[in-house]
């Protein structure tokens, strides 16, 4: 008989990590009914059930079927339902058509989610498992996790504000208040300039995490600037609009203009004017005649003070434009990360930067299945820094790069200004 090593304080403090961030999943789809779980809104958006069983078949792919004897897969059919885009474990179910897998129900992916659930946990009990293979992919396993809990947020909001009554995702706990506060003024940092450190550095008592796309680390060369020291807010934005930001050409770049008149756009994505209807059902009377947002607490008079969220790249540019400023390199945001005085840079909204997601020089992709997962979206897209509310807390860090192509404005994105010195 072969007796299993006694589970080590490394691999017991991973299971219970592992434990954590599963449940905080489903803690956020459970103020939603199981038909809200099945819609998908748009080809960018996905279920929120398809978000429960696509991270659960992460680690059943990648971690139980290589790595875990004896594992029984718990529907072999969901191996082609609920792949996402690797396209070296074959063909997947299209990604248009999410909203239409009414089945498996929503009770099924739960199952389906305990049966992996146990399984992992059984894996890292035992105690034998190579601990060199089976951790990273894990670590890795729970940052994809709290990746697709951001996209849970994000995707059912999208969905929610395409109902007409515009129904919160969860109910604030008080009533929306309209504070008479005045926002600081927006303040100037100088920054000298010259060669930096960015990417991502391990730091004593921190942790080892990160994607590939945060490496290597390298030097670069920024030149003598100034970051504003807080984020553009909703009251800094409706003066945009209100000048005739979406009415002037000039301010655009071409692409942008292009999607401001085949799409109609005169605000963010959220924002209700005045006149718009749905504020006459009932959803909010006090303050009517002033701009409202939809959020994950429904539809909230605009407070001038918050930063302005739900923009796309071409919006942020040419807010930056109309501005007299421009939007920061993500090596500029990053070594002014830390910079005395500076605000606001995590845990608001993601700020779009002027740089295109390229590889790091010297970048090598993951091994394995993993290979997949950043590198070969490197073209197209435009870099975020920061994190905003709808990020799980501690997913961050100061080298973590998100990206969205520029006409993205569903996601909890903003900006904040730079200028040249």
């Amino acid at each position: 008989m072969t007796l299993s090593r006694p589970i080590t304080p490394a691999a017991s403090a991973l299971r219970d990590k592992f434990r954590e961030v599963r449940a905080m999943s489903l803690a956020l789809a459970a103020p939603l009914s199981a038909e809200d779980q099945c819609i998908q809104s748009m080809p960018d958006a996905s279920p929120t059930k398809w978000h429960l069983a696509h991270t659960t078949w992460f680690f059943e792919t990648v971690l139980l079927q290589p790595h875990a004897t004896g594992y029984t897969p718990f529907d072999l059919r969901f191996h082609y339902l609920f792949n996402s885009y690797y396209e070296a474990l074959g063909p997947r179910h299209p990604r248009p058509q999410r909203g239409l897998l009414t089945r498996p129900s929503v009770d099924e992916v739960h199952a389906y989610r305990r049966h992996v659930d146990d399984a992992v946990v059984a894996l890292m009990e035992e105690g034998a498992f190579d601990w060199a293979t089976v951790e990273p992919i894990v670590t890795l396993g729970l940052n994809h996790e709290q990746q697709h809990q951001e996209l849970l947020l994000t995707d059912i909001l999208h969905a929610l504000s395409c109902n007409p009554l515009l129904p919160a995702y969860k109910p604030a706990s008080g009533p929306a208040l309209r504070l008479a506060t005045v926002a600081p003024a927006m303040r100037w940092i100088e920054q000298a300039g010259g060669v930096v450190e960015v990417g991502f550095a391990e730091h004593p008592g921190q942790p080892a995490f990160c994607f590939d796309s945060e490496t290597p680390r390298h030097r670069a060369l920024v030149q003598p600037h100034a970051m504003a020291d807080r984020l553009v807010n909703c009251g800094d934005y409706a003066q945009f609009i209100a000048d005739g930001g979406y009415q002037r050409p000039e301010l655009w770049l071409s692409d942008g203009w292009a999607a401001v008149q085949a799409n109609g756009w005169r605000h963010p994505a959220y924002w209700l004017a005045p006149d718009d209807p749905r504020l006459g059902f009932g959803l909010q009377t006090q303050g009517a005649a002033s701009w409202h947002v939809f959020g994950l607490h429904g539809v909230r008079p605009m407070e001038a003070d918050a930063p302005v969220s739900q923009l796309s790249f071409y919006e942020a540019a040419a807010y930056a434009e109309w501005a007299g400023a421009r939007l920061p390199t993500e090596f500029e945001w990053e070594a002014a990360c830390n910079a005395p005085g500076i605000m606001q840079m995590t845990g608001h909204v993601w700020q779009w930067t002027r740089s295109s997601y390229d590889p790091y020089p010297g970048f090598r992709p993951m091994p394995g299945i993993a290979a997949e997962y950043n590198g070969k979206f490197m073209v197209g897209q435009l870099v975020l820094r920061g994190g905003s509310v709808a990020t799980p807390e501690g997913h961050t860090r100061p080298s973590y790069r998100n990206f969205f192509p520029p006409a993205a404005r569903w996601q909890f994105s903003g900006l904040r200004l730079a200028k040249d010195l």
